[in-house]
């Protein structure tokens, strides 16, 4: 090698348009050649991320723009890399290649995957310095915390609602969408997430495998029994910030934080109505509807919620009492 080389690879005498280019020219900001492997010297002008890589920072800087050159050929899905939109196409096939090697558990992404192993471990490392919470990976602690510290750093572009993951966020943006890419094989049912195919699955089975050994609740779902099994433990271990209010899971703590912050994130879209729980939406879009599920078996009185036809069915039993 000649000297021109070795200094070349060493780092010196690069000249100002080599440095340049390997940078990502006007993309971000230009730094002194001497760096540490430590630092991150590819900075962000739109906003305070910083990289080590300059492929990471290219990366980034598709988050500030509204381009989304990537579209999905079977639905209306389109995103702005390569590897999400690979991600998107295996959800429509029932393809899952990727199998634990303790259980029958099988996914269609190697990440999923790694994370499902973890549940074979009964090690829980991480723990919460607010409430009595461990798990088992510091991105779970890191979430969790955001339950007490309010932070929801995931915000809607369409409207004012915000999470505290980038994947609810994903789910969230599927009510603009209409995106119902998990379909059921026994029906024509689709949902916008694995979990709620899941949940609905077990409809079309009469199978309830998961047992109580303190009553006799049973149920289709692990993650019910575990809830139900706080009832007998008396464990509330999400725990409100603002007040000495406790639960037993983490969106009744949801629910219970948006009394203090006054968040009505369920807005309808027929009026200027807002609201706190979806279930009070759910109930409020009926007047617009029409609909009046809940029938009187005793004259042809009909409404919208089942409190109200309790009060309406009471006057039925005073008169039946009066006679």
């Amino acid at each position: 090698q000649s000297e021109d080389d070795v200094k070349t690879h060493k780092g010196e005498d690069q000249s100002e348009d080599h440095i340049g280019a390997c940078r990502g020219e006007n993309n971000f900001e230009r730094i002194p050649v001497a760096v540490s492997c430590a630092e991150k010297p590819y900075k962000c002008s739109e906003c305070s991320y910083s990289s080590k890589s300059s492929s990471y920072m290219k990366l980034h800087l598709l988050t500030h723009s509204d381009n989304r050159p990537y579209k999905c050929s079977e639905c209306s899905y389109s995103c702005k890399s390569s590897g999400n939109l690979n991600k998107h196409m295996s959800t429509h096939s029932d393809e899952k290649p990727y199998k634990c090697s303790e259980c029958n558990y099988t996914c269609k992404w190697p990440g999923v995957l790694k994370k499902h192993e973890v549940i074979h471990s009964f090690d829980k490392p991480y723990e919460c310095y607010v409430c009595n919470y461990k798990c088992k990976t510091s991105s779970c602690l890191k979430t969790h915390i955001r339950i007490h510290t309010g932070e929801r750093p995931f915000k809607c572009s369409e409207c004012n609602f915000s999470c505290v993951t980038s994947g609810n966020l994903k789910i969230h943006l599927r009510s603009h969408t209409g995106e119902k890419p998990y379909k059921c094989s026994e029906c024509n049912y689709s949902a916008r997430t694995s979990g709620e195919l899941t949940r609905h699955k077990v409809t079309h089975s009469l199978d309830r495998p998961y047992k109580c050994s303190e009553c006799n609740y049973s149920c289709k779902l692990a993650r019910d029994l575990n809830c139900h099994l706080r009832i007998h433990t008396g464990e509330k271990p999400y725990k409100c910030r603002e007040c000495n209010y406790c639960c037993t899971q983490s969106g009744h703590l949801i629910r219970h934080m948006r009394m203090h912050t006054g968040e009505k994130p369920f807005k309808c879209v027929e009026c200027n109505f807002s609201t706190s729980q979806s279930g009070d939406l759910k109930r409020h879009m009926k007047i617009h509807t029409g609909e009046k599920p809940y029938k009187c078996s005793e004259c042809d009185y009909s409404c919208i919620k089942a409190g109200t036809l309790l009060r309406h069915m009471k006057t039925h039993w005073r008169k039946a009492k009066l006679i």
